[in-house]
């Protein structure tokens, strides 16, 4: 089931993304990953937040703002059964979503998103933090169906 995430949920989305960005975020140093991590909630702040549950628990989220996915985790445990691209294909559709950032050295994001009908359409070396991530802008072109 998809949702509305609430600030209560915070606390639970921070945990979700720190299993999701151990898992495959293995080019971050550990000292971005605790900055990255102190600034969650600042960030949470502007997007549209939405949650996917499997049997009463949060395992999932994606984050929107004016129409770009700025952000989306699944737990760990989780990965591979489908809620990333249920995520994605809701904030498609009810949200008109139409780009997405991915940091260019996690593959499997960059993989799952051009599966999902994104492609790539620039390059950036920095990220939104000013950090030497390099980041892949990317744009959906013909959207995966289910």
């Amino acid at each position: 089931m998809i949702r509305s995430i609430k600030p209560t949920d915070y606390t639970r989305l921070t945990e979700i993304w720190e299993s999701a960005v151990r898992a495959t975020h293995e080019f971050l140093k550990e000292e971005d990953f605790i900055y990255y991590k102190e600034h969650l909630p600042t960030y949470f702040q502007f997007v549209k937040l939405f949650g996917y549950e499997l049997n009463g628990v949060l395992v999932g989220f994606a984050g929107v703002a004016d129409h770009n996915i700025e952000m989306l985790f699944i737990d760990n445990n989780c990965r591979g059964n489908g809620i990333g691209r249920e995520l994605v294909s809701f904030v498609i559709n009810d949200c008109e979503a139409t780009t997405v950032d991915v940091n260019e050295q996690n593959d499997q994001a960059v993989g799952f998103y051009k599966h999902m009908g994104f492609e790539v359409s620039d390059r950036s070396e920095l990220d939104g933090d000013g950090k030497a991530y390099p980041i892949l802008h990317m744009r959906l072109g013909k959207p995966f169906m289910k």
